[in-house]
């Protein structure tokens, strides 16, 4: 019997879906004790805001490098290795007691963080047919989204508990067991289940260059076309509704700032909705591109309703607008299933970091235009509201680029139809 036919796969999945939804949980939790460590530790909003950032900048310059190391070494040394970093990182940050010891905390669990996703899907890759990789990443995705929810409420409540040091303590000392069952469940057990296999699902090709290897990822149309489908999509989600959802609510529309954080709370929704159920209809439908090009044309009219309303819709169509966002969120979960069909495994790792680049790139960028346009309008006339208008201008470029980049995208059977009729 080999992986993928195997009953222990389904053990794989739920070990490493498991450490994904803690590890993308600690994205996002240190924004509940905001205010406790601006008291605690004296640190400006600044700071803060550095603090935040930094762990996105170190996940997003760490995709490519990631995904060349998991081709290279394979990926399940890299995602134990990750979740006891990020595990170690969480601990750090809980007994800190020094602003700069925060900062690296939050540095380790960026590289802890950047393991993740890229090794993720070249695991499900290796232990899973194509078929049930597309259905199965929509899921994965889903759980990125669940790690973020329960980064709230859940999260919230056990740092009421035991305060916020101790809270974020049990999550390290979580993540670093993790690590070790991972280790159990992609080391040691398959070397016991499948003696003849040596843990991998085929042998290693010889060693291409990497020097060689990054210049042709980077000459590769499919591999741009992934980049910008990714970029297109996931900048305005975590771009703008985690950064500018709630001063956009409670500046346009008056609301209070625990009201205009259910917003954040109906795109994740959508997240979580989007993520299998776009899968599932890619699956069925046995075809990427086209629920992926209708997801596109959705969220791309989505960001326009907002300049058609001048910043402003109807109350009742936000509340829509804001699932749509977050459901095309999810569906970026294709990509990855995209990156599965063109290439083969040995170069998947460093197509996914290189996809993944892109649309956490949209991520850093989005937010940094976005206030830059509310800044130049809060100084000129003195209020937010047409800065928020004329900043909405952003996603809706953001998203044309994507809808090029799915467009560009050629599915394996257009890509045989072509080299069919260049054959005749």
């Amino acid at each position: 019997m080999d992986k993928q036919n195997s009953r222990f796969r389904w053990v794989v999945f739920s070990s490493v879906l498991v450490t994904y939804l803690v590890m993308s949980s600690q994205r996002t939790a240190p924004g509940l004790i905001t205010d406790q460590v601006m008291r605690d530790f004296h640190v400006t909003a600044t700071t803060i805001g550095l603090l935040t950032s930094i762990q996105f900048f170190v996940y997003t310059a760490l995709q490519i490098p990631m995904g060349i190391l998991a081709d290279r070494f394979g990926p399940n040394f890299f995602l134990i290795f990750g979740a006891v970093l990020t595990g170690i990182g969480t601990i750090i940050y809980s007994v800190g007691t020094h602003e700069f010891v925060l900062f690296l905390a939050r540095i380790l669990t960026g590289i802890g963080d950047a393991t993740i996703w890229v090794n993720m899907v070249l695991i499900l890759g290796r232990w899973f047919k194509v078929k049930e990789f597309v259905r199965l990443i929509g899921i994965a995705g889903m759980t990125g989204s669940l790690g973020f929810l329960m980064a709230t409420v859940p999260f919230s409540l056990w740092i009421d508990l035991l305060g916020w040091r101790a809270a974020f303590f049990s999550a390290g000392l979580l993540l670093c067991l993790l690590g070790i069952l991972l280790y159990f469940v992609l080391i040691k057990m398959p070397k016991q289940i499948f003696p003849s296999k040596s843990g991998s699902v085929q042998d290693k090709p010889p060693r291409e260059k990497t020097l060689v290897l990054l210049r042709r990822i980077f000459t590769n149309r499919q591999a741009w076309a992934l980049f910008f489908c990714h970029f297109g999509v996931v900048g305005g989600y975590v771009g703008f509704i985690s950064s500018w959802a709630v001063p956009y609510g409670m500046n346009v529309y008056g609301m209070i700032r625990s009201d205009a954080s259910q917003l954040i709370m109906i795109g994740l929704m959508g997240a979580l909705i989007g993520a299998p159920l776009t899968s599932w209809i890619s699956s069925r439908l046995d075809s990427i591109k086209r629920p992926y090009v209708i997801v596109y044309i959705t969220v791309l009219l989505s960001w326009s309703a907002f300049l058609l309303f001048k910043g402003s819709p109807p109350f009742f169509l936000l509340i829509l607008l804001f699932f749509i966002i977050g459901f095309g969120f999810g569906a970026s979960a294709l990509t990855f299933a995209a990156v599965r069909e063109s290439f083969p495994i040995v170069e998947s790792g460093i197509v996914s970091g290189f996809a993944n680049t892109g649309g956490f790139l949209s991520a850093v960028l989005l937010p940094s235009i976005f206030g830059a346009i509310l800044d130049h309008f809060q100084t000129t006339s003195g209020g937010m509201g047409d800065g928020f208008f004329y900043g909405f201008i952003t996603p809706v470029m953001f998203s044309m680029i994507g809808l090029l980049g799915v467009l560009s995208f050629k599915e394996k059977g257009q890509v045989a139809k072509r080299h069919k009729s260049i054959s005749h």
